[in-house]
């Protein structure tokens, strides 16, 4: 197996694009995949002030390497979710990872700051582990980014990633999620961070080839409360049809961007946004879903400490 550009022995075959790549070759590639997506979604310009959501894995520590690489400035936050010692090594490979390259990095400790772990936000809530993390998520690195002063949040979102939520949406025809997936989602006067998706040409497979090529080192172990996560089979459906036909997943993603979504704008909608009475970030009612869920969680953790 020979590498597509200079002949010399192939460390790794990527069948959607029938191209196989020595390891230097390989990370050019990956890097002129990343850079054609920020350039075709317009994501931001080399002046913008960028944070990125790192978690310690394969995806977002390969990102803020290539985003460095192509010469953007980027900081990272991390948030530790309190999920034992998946999280305390997870930061670990984040503080590393940063440390070891002279970059800045903003932790968000979500026991000590806010109060609660996700385990505990599950066990008080309704919400699954899954469900009360990504709520956490969105709503702490937006706060970071808006209060931090920045221009554009980075998420590590991969191709497998984005194919699984779409086909979710598809099967459960969910009008308003389809028309609101996309690579950017701008901000707006309310308060939300424009936020981009440059990774989305990139499969799962390639950024753990590119992370081990570039030495990075992560948290391979998956999150202990994502066992039998929704996401998670459909991103095994989706590889037993790529096994078939290379490209699948692209040309699902991709099709539906291109010629599929604007079918969905009308169901975009008008969303006025106001200040959550309690934290004053942007919500869509008198308070926030973030704030609902950490009063619904203290409450609990009181209660039981004072039984």
């Amino acid at each position: 197996m020979k590498c597509k550009v200079c002949r010399d022995r192939a460390v790794i075959q990527v069948r959607r694009h029938n191209a196989n790549f020595c390891a230097p070759h390989f990370v050019d590639h990956i890097h002129r995949q990343v850079e054609k997506t920020i350039h075709h979604y317009r994501m931001f310009r080399p002046s913008d002030r960028l944070v990125l959501g790192v978690s310690g894995g394969k995806d977002s520590l390969a990102l803020w390497d290539i985003l460095t690489e192509l010469g953007y400035r980027v900081d990272g936050v991390y948030l530790h979710l309190g999920i034992g010692e998946y999280s305390s090594d997870s930061l670990r490979f984040t503080q590393e990872f940063a440390e070891s390259r002279g970059l800045d990095l903003k932790i968000v400790d979500l026991p000590t700051d806010v109060g609660f772990s996700i385990p505990q936000a599950a066990a008080a809530t309704a919400r699954t582990a899954c469900s009360a993390c990504g709520l956490s998520k969105r709503y702490i690195l937006n706060q970071v980014a808006a209060e931090g002063g920045y221009d554009v949040l980075v998420m590590g979102h991969n191709l497998d990633d984005e194919a699984a939520t779409l086909f979710g949406n598809v099967l459960q025809w969910n009008p308003e999620y389809l028309a609101r997936q996309a690579p950017v989602l701008p901000a707006d006067d309310g308060g939300l961070i424009r936020k981009v998706k440059p990774l989305i040409r990139v499969a799962e497979r390639e950024t753990a080839a590119y992370a081990v090529i570039r030495g990075i080192e992560y948290e391979v172990e998956e999150c202990p409360m994502a066992a039998g996560n929704t996401i998670n089979r459909y991103k095994e459906w989706l590889n037993a049809l790529e096994e078939q036909s290379p490209g699948l997943k692209a040309n699902f993603l991709f099709g539906f961007l291109d010629r599929g979504q604007p079918a969905f704008a009308s169901h975009r909608g008008s969303v006025e946004l106001a200040a959550c009475a309690e934290c004053g970030q942007p919500t869509t009612g008198e308070v926030c879903a973030f704030c609902r869920l950490r009063r619904q969680t203290l409450v609990k953790i009181s209660s039981r400490a004072a039984s």
